[in-house]
């Protein structure tokens, strides 16, 4: 099915014909080389301007039929990230001790992660990503959604991606089950929530694991 002319326009023109290629990506990977999960936050402030425009980023994410299946809560106050941190924690007590096999407990062990989740309070912001199963309009017809998990997925790694441009870290933080999101923060009933984000500066004396990436021989397949 070939789009109609009202629904098309030229491409921008952002595309380098050739010349610097090779370098511009090779630039790119160094810089995303140096992202990394943190748990250890600061709790200095960051300006609201920059996760407005960190979301906007994340929503110029494919998806399918262009739906755009997902709802960003920015989350500051206070009493509220305490709320959720309890109930976080809460969760996870029970995972580390029980839900998770002794396979699971032993791969964490490296990152010395525990049910405690102090982070959630410490950042400034935690985004909680919700997918948005169906959408409801303004008459309360239901209308499908195509592809919701791999759009709102594509899409956190957009949002990834511009915060480590900003200059800030995060975490992709799931307690499981996250039930407790959706009634926290009164969602509608089509939304599910998908990932838990701190976002913000590092603490001062954060530290993080001197991680191992896979080889492109371990993670490519190429066909000539």
């Amino acid at each position: 099915m070939k789009a109609s002319e009202e629904s098309v326009m030229p491409l921008a023109n952002h595309v380098v014909n050739g010349g610097g290629m090779n370098e511009r990506v090779s630039e790119y990977l160094d810089f995303m080389k140096t992202r990394r999960s943190v748990r250890e936050f600061s709790s200095r402030p960051v300006p609201l301007e920059v996760i407005e425009n960190i979301i906007r980023i994340a929503g110029t994410a494919p998806s399918g039929a262009n739906k755009q299946p997902w709802t960003f809560c920015v989350i500051s106050n206070p009493e509220l990230k305490k709320k959720i941190r309890e109930s976080a924690e809460a969760e996870e007590f029970i995972s580390y001790n029980g839900r998770m096999g002794e396979e699971w407990l032993k791969d964490l062990e490296p990152f010395g992660t525990n049910h405690v989740k102090e982070f959630i309070e410490v950042c400034p912001y935690i985004i909680v990503v919700f997918r948005k199963a169906y959408d409801i309009d303004q008459n309360g017809v239901k209308h499908n959604n195509y592809y919701v998990n791999e759009s709102v997925g594509i899409a956190v790694g957009f949002l990834l991606s511009a915060i480590h441009q900003a200059g800030l870290v995060s975490l992709t933080h799931t307690p499981s089950p996250m039930n407790f999101l959706h009634e926290l923060l009164e969602r509608p009933e089509n939304e599910r929530p998908y990932l838990l984000i701190p976002v913000g500066f590092p603490a001062d004396d954060a530290r993080v694991p001197n991680l191992l990436r896979k080889p492109l021989d371990e993670v490519s397949a190429f066909y000539h």
